[in-house]
């Protein structure tokens, strides 16, 4: 490393710890503002709020990583710009390889730490923040004497298992006591005709044979062929070891992509797929969307440099406005690689990519007048 290297990394890392805690304050306050109020009527005290916070967080941390670099790179390159410090370094025959070259080293580190944290860190805080609310509300709920069958309780649960060929209701499943409530479960034939049904008043997942365990049921037997009612047989308890279904999987369904975690996200897109549900597409480009930001520090590189040198000597402060507009522009090309892929007009992993594709191609074009 030369003066210059050490002089562009102090400036820069400097402004992009100021953005990095900027930015972190910002959350903190939409953190509050959004989850506040529900927060308070769960019975949550200070200290509780205060973790909570502090558990949410990090589940931004990959979104604020590339707006804070492009913030920062810009700010800085435009105001060594201004300074004329990179017209006398390319004046003593320094290419812009050459000049930005830590700034490309930090970013491959960067592109390192994003993977750390779409795969480790944010999946794990968005599982505890939810676990951590869900603790507060069944807390609550049993405060207010809530049946134990009510607390923490998921209404209205359906479930195809096309594998299996299974089709699940539950009319409500408690989170608390991890057991379902009105349970439906309809076998199928291979040409997805009903053959058998249980009904259940009360089932749930056996940790020690693996299976379900159902009570107070019926068993219903029909002709697949002409779906007439052949048998039915009442049992007080009735244990189906070969039944697989995750609670939890079950649960996952009509989930908005954003609140589930990388992990989460692996386990229903694979589900989505075998099912062949229309549903996959929104959960599949969410997916893949994380395993492309793992690209995006270099790619906000790439648009900040040529951006920042370029042009009039302008206050350093107007750069930094243009990074609204390209984030801008990086949320219409992701809505409209999503909308593709609901559509059907492209995979969901190329989707995922297009976004990142569009902004590398405006960076080329930005090298490319930058020559």
């Amino acid at each position: 490393m030369n003066t210059f290297d050490r002089h562009l990394l102090r400036e820069w890392l400097q402004i992009l710890g100021l953005v990095l805690l900027a930015t972190g304050g910002l959350l903190v306050v939409q953190v509050l503002f959004s989850d506040l109020r529900d927060l308070n009527q769960v019975g949550a005290g200070p200290a509780e709020l205060a973790r909570y916070v502090a558990v949410r967080l990090p589940s931004f941390f990959s979104v604020v990583l590339p707006l804070s670099l492009l913030v920062s790179l810009l700010f800085v390159l435009g105001k060594l710009h201004r300074a004329n410090e990179l017209t006398a370094l390319r004046a003593a025959g320094i290419g812009f390889a050459r000049m930005t070259a830590p700034v490309w080293l930090v970013g491959l580190a960067c592109c390192g730490l994003s993977w750390w944290l779409n795969t480790t860190v944010v999946p794990w805080s968005v599982e505890e923040s939810r676990a951590l609310r869900e603790e507060l509300e069944f807390r609550h709920q049993t405060a207010r004497a809530l049946p134990a069958d009510r607390v923490g309780a998921v209404f209205s649960v359906a479930f195809d298992h096309p594998e299996a060929r299974r089709v699940w209701f539950l009319n409500r499943y408690s989170k608390a006591r991890e057991r379902g409530y009105g349970v439906s479960v309809s076998e199928l034939d291979p040409d997805r005709r009903e053959r058998r049904r249980l009904v259940a008043a009360e089932a749930w997942r056996d940790p020690q044979s693996g299976g379900w365990v159902f009570r107070d049921g019926r068993e219903l037997v029909f002709a697949p062929d002409t779906g007439e009612l052949m048998a039915a047989t009442p049992f007080r308890e009735r244990r189906e070891p070969g039944y697989d279904e995750d609670p939890e999987l079950m649960l996952l369904i009509d989930r908005k992509a954003s609140r589930l975690s990388f992990h989460e996200l692996g386990q229903l897109v694979d589900h989505l797929a075998r099912e062949g549900s229309p549903k996959l597409p929104a959960y599949a480009v969410r997916y893949y969307g994380l395993l492309a930001d793992v690209v995006g520090p270099l790619i906000v590189i790439a648009i900040a440099i040529p951006f920042a040198v370029s042009g009039v000597r302008v206050n350093p402060a107007v750069g930094v406005s243009k990074s609204i507009g390209l984030f801008f522009l990086y949320y219409v090309l992701t809505t409209a690689a999503t909308t593709l892929a609901t559509r059907g007009a492209v995979a969901p992993v190329i989707a995922a990519w297009l976004p990142n594709a569009g902004m590398t191609a405006i960076a080329g074009w930005l090298f490319l007048r930058l020559r």
